[in-house]
């Protein structure tokens, strides 16, 4: 693998734009944003392909990049402690800005001894939970919780992290409290308004999550964002958080409020399972898991927002603790007046509002035969 960083590997506010064989990265970043679209993916090989309301489009008006295209450009945007983490593991993570434009996630790896490289897309500012489609007035009311453990979940590029900086966004406005996020690599920037927030960067700013997490502790937090939750130690930190009087946010790459429930008790040992369900039980606040899914004409053609949310109630408290999660299902169909729903509940209302497809609709729901015409709540 690679042995030192070109001597331009700075980050983007220091760095020159790179230029090469008749590409422009800035032109290329600034041409996807105008577009509509959320991704720029390099690959040997290929065109530039951009991701434009979900779908991937080989952009032909750019030459195809050579094994050494992809490496002078991945070195032109590494600095030597991402570099490392590049040897070590075969990928990396940063950021990168195009002035006035937006900012951008990256993850640079190896694919077939050739770099590759993933750009997203990460707006200057971060949104407002009212205009992201997901349930606002929940996320609203778990925002102002003084203390607990929530989470936000669902596959890579399904807009966990959006959610949760619209979340810290609401409460840095209606509230005056420390905010420590720990983030690889940090997205969106917060600025100071009613609260205090401070962003640390996994492997700039602190080796590791759990190491940042255990750190926050001593820094008066009221608030902590965990980037990802990864492991046993992350995991029992984060609890232990809440439980001692923070409200802790994080995300999972899980697919379900009962998958998410099980993953964290499932990573610890045996032995300690029924006291996690406990300790789960008594300081779970929700639980939303989103997808992403392509919408229709009369969505404009966007990508649509699907949602499952659960809303730690007593009777939900109660299954966490007895084992009993294969009920937690039924539960959220009946808990409604909480503001509760499953994904399939989310998929009918899209469908039948024209936001989505019944083929879309039927490809990610946990139930496909409740769709079919004729069964209650199915009109369309």
């Amino acid at each position: 693998m690679l042995a030192t960083a070109a001597s331009h590997g700075v980050e983007s506010e220091e760095r020159g734009v790179p230029v090469f064989s008749g590409f422009n990265l800035d032109e290329a970043l600034t041409r996807c944003v105008e577009r509509g679209g959320t991704d720029l993916h390099i690959r040997a090989y290929d065109y530039p392909i951009f991701r434009l309301h979900g779908k991937l489009v080989r952009d032909e008006g750019y030459p195809v990049f050579t094994p050494e295209d992809t490496h002078k450009l991945g070195m032109s945007i590494i600095k030597d402690h991402q570099l490392y983490s590049l040897e070590e593991s075969g990928d990396c993570d940063l950021s990168y800005a195009v002035d006035g434009v937006s900012r951008f996630r990256v993850n640079v790896f190896y694919e077939r001894d050739n770099i590759g490289i993933a750009f997203r897309t990460i707006p200057e500012n971060p949104p407002k939970l009212e205009v992201l489609g997901v349930p606002s007035r929940v996320l609203q009311e778990i925002a102002t919780k003084p203390r607990g453990f929530f989470l936000v979940t669902g596959p890579t590029g399904s807009g966990k992290t959006t959610t949760l900086a619209a979340m810290l966004d609401y409460i840095n406005e209606n509230s005056a409290r420390n905010i420590i996020t720990i983030e690889d690599p940090i997205e969106y920037r917060h600025r100071n308004k009613l609260s205090v927030i401070s962003q640390r960067e996994i492997g700039k700013d602190s080796s590791d999550f759990s190491r940042a997490l255990r750190s926050a502790l001593r820094q008066d937090p009221d608030v902590i964002l965990v980037g990802e939750l990864r492991d046993l130690e992350t995991i029992s930190i984060a609890l232990t958080a809440a439980e001692t009087g923070h409200l802790v946010l994080g995300t999972l790459h899980t697919n379900s409020a009962t998958s998410s429930v099980d993953r964290i008790v499932d990573i610890f040992p045996p032995h300690q399972q029924d006291q996690v369900r406990l300790q789960l039980s008594m300081n779970l606040q929700g639980i939303l898991c989103q997808a992403l899914l392509p919408g229709t004409a009369a969505s404009g053609g966007r990508r649509v927002v699907a949602c499952e949310i659960l809303v730690a109630t007593h009777g939900i408290r109660n299954l966490i603790r007895e084992a009993k999660t294969h009920q937690i299902p039924t539960a959220m169909e009946a808990g409604g007046k909480w503001g509760m729903t499953t994904l399939d509940m989310d998929l009918k209302r899209l469908v039948q509002q024209g936001q989505i497809s019944i083929e879309t609709a039927l490809a990610v729901a946990r139930h496909p035969e409740e769709f079919h015409p004729g069964k209650p709540g199915i009109d369309y």
